[in-house]
């Protein structure tokens, strides 16, 4: 039996570095299907994908060019969701600002690293490049502990 039926990537405003998590978990393969969505911790009104964002997904195949942002809700918390923010700070975020928060993490914490993915946001392509990069090496680590938590559950 699979241990979550949803994962969310949470960042502060589900423009670049959440849809670009999305993007990349998307492309890879896990034993079992689950529901892949990005959501927002600050989402004033639906955005679409920042376009340096969305050009380092073109330039590795892959996009989220009709991707509008959304702001994380109360009702995606439950028992078979996991949720995994790009930091710390916005983990802390989320476990003040929701009631009956389950399963939480960081994408770093989930598979057992310290590393915190920062926003480029104002940076240059070379900077979403970068981002893109860590993202990518971080969720084929996460692909990896999903797939075995499938064989062990």
């Amino acid at each position: 039996m699979k241990k979550y039926d949803k994962l969310i990537f949470v960042s502060g405003s589900d423009t670049s570095t959440s849809p670009m998590a999305e993007a990349i978990l998307q492309s890879k393969y896990l034993l079992e299907d689950i529901l892949v969505d990005s959501k927002g911790l600050v989402v004033l009104f639906p955005e679409p994908i920042n376009p340096k964002a969305e050009a380092v997904l073109v330039s590795n195949g892959l996009s989220m060019k009709d991707h509008t942002s959304e702001p994380l809700s109360p009702e995606d918390f439950d028992e078979r969701t996991l949720i995994l923010t790009m930091d710390y700070a916005q983990k802390e975020k989320i476990l003040t600002d929701y009631d009956k928060v389950k399963n939480v993490y960081t994408v770093g914490e989930y598979i057992k690293k310290n590393d915190e993915i920062r926003d480029p946001y104002g940076g240059d392509l070379s900077d979403y490049g970068r981002c893109f990069e860590q993202l990518r090496a971080l969720i084929t680590e996460l692909v990896v502990v999903l797939n075995e938590e499938e064989l062990l559950s």
